[in-house]
């Protein structure tokens, strides 16, 4: 067991993710029924909600490990699997365990949701052998990010349908701009975390501040946060909440251009970006569904 805890605080740290993926979840059930102005989601919803977006991240990160299985023995052996911490077949059945869990738990919500969870799942594995165009895509780095980052949306529509189905309604009107949110955080995210100084950068591993440089990459990334701002902002206006969502990312997002300065002048380290991503992740799912639900 202690070697399953080592693995999820080096790969899945629960205490990190968990209570963004926690936001991230409840959000797309709250801004839901906010939209529709249905009656408060009930907690079964909530709950269906987490499980099933907890396991595809998890899932998310187990196909990374076989998808990056060659890489990583070859240049990060230092990972848990290249080190022989845990073995990719007992991490195939971790994921297997993870999608019947995920199928109980949709099936006990409503049964139609198992649809929209195979969707999910197909754009996963899709994902997972790189869309057949491996090559192609590696030699493409801006449409690998977007192809990648289609799986945002994917699952906050999941996320989303545990609300309005089970009430036996359509997705209502209006979710695009919250799904697009979703699709530019996701950018957000995967920038944030892949931003580094000269000095930290590894043989072999993809950075985006190798990419594009440390000004280029940065700034790609101030770019994606004002693109989710503007989608998160037209979101809230659909649920008239549109001020508090502008002043709060509007804050976060200050945060992001002094912490950026400091980035480029080399006194701070891109792992404090990472987690001005997180922090605008948070606000950004509080804001758009938890904090109106409650002051509803």
């Amino acid at each position: 067991m202690k070697r399953w805890w080592i693995y999820q605080k080096e790969r899945f740290p629960l205490l990190a993710h968990g209570p963004l993926i926690a936001a991230f979840s409840a959000c797309g059930v709250a801004f839901s029924s906010l939209l529709r102005g249905a009656p408060a989601p009930e907690w079964p919803m909530f709950l269906t909600a987490f499980g099933v977006c907890l396991l595809m991240f998890l899932q998310l990160r187990i196909a990374d490990e076989f998808k990056d299985a060659d890489d990583d023995a070859r240049w990060r052996p230092y990972r848990p699997v290249p080190r022989g911490l845990v073995k990719l077949r007992e991490l195939r059945v971790i994921f297997i365990l993870g999608a019947v869990i995920q199928t109980g738990l949709v099936l006990a919500l409503d049964v139609r949701l198992l649809w929209v969870l195979v969707i999910a799942w197909s754009y996963l594995a899709l994902m997972s052998v790189e869309f057949f165009r491996r090559d192609w895509l590696k030699k493409r780095p801006v449409v690998y990010l977007v192809s990648h980052m289609g799986i945002m949306p994917l699952v906050d529509f999941l996320a989303t349908a545990c609300e309005w189905l089970p009430r036996g309604s359509a997705p209502p009107t209006g979710l695009g701009w919250f799904l697009a949110a979703s699709f530019f955080n996701g950018i957000v995210i995967e920038i944030g975390r892949k931003l580094r100084q000269p000095a930290d950068e590894e043989e072999g591993v993809e950075t985006y501040s190798r990419l594009w440089g440390k000004s280029g990459g940065a700034a790609v990334w101030l770019a994606a946060l004002i693109a989710t701002g503007i989608s998160a902002g037209i979101a809230a206006k659909q649920i008239g909440f549109l001020m508090p969502v502008i002043a709060s990312l509007g804050l976060i997002f200050a945060i992001a251009v002094f912490g950026n300065f400091l980035y480029q002048r080399g006194a701070w380290s891109g792992k404090k970006l990472e987690t001005i991503s997180a922090l605008w992740t948070l606000t950004l799912y509080l804001t758009l569904g938890l904090v109106p639900l409650a002051l509803k």
